[in-house]
C-alpha cells in the first residue's frame, strides 16, 4: 500500500509540475491541459496536484513509520 501511495504521489507531483510548465511557458504537455473541464483553471489544478502529491508522500511516510 505504501508503494502505491508513493507512485500516486509521484504521478500527482509530476502532473502538477507539467501543468505549471504549461501555464508559464506555453509548452503543452501534461494531463491538466487535456482535461476540458479545467479550462481557465489550470494553474489552480496544478497547484492542487502538487499539494496532493506531497500529502500522498506524507501519508506513505507515516505508514512506513507505523510498521
Amino acid at each position: 500500500m505504501r508503494r502505491l501511495l508513493e507512485v500516486l504521489g509521484f504521478v500527482a507531483v509530476l502532473q502538477g509540475v507539467a501543468g505549471l510548465v504549461t501555464e508559464f511557458t506555453g509548452r503543452h504537455w501534461g494531463l491538466v491541459r487535456q482535461a476540458g473541464f479545467l479550462d481557465g483553471h489550470g494553474l489552480y489544478a496544478s497547484v492542487a496536484l502538487l499539494v496532493l502529491g506531497v500529502a500522498l508522500f506524507a501519508v506513505a511516510e507515516a505508514g512506513k513509520r507505523g510498521e
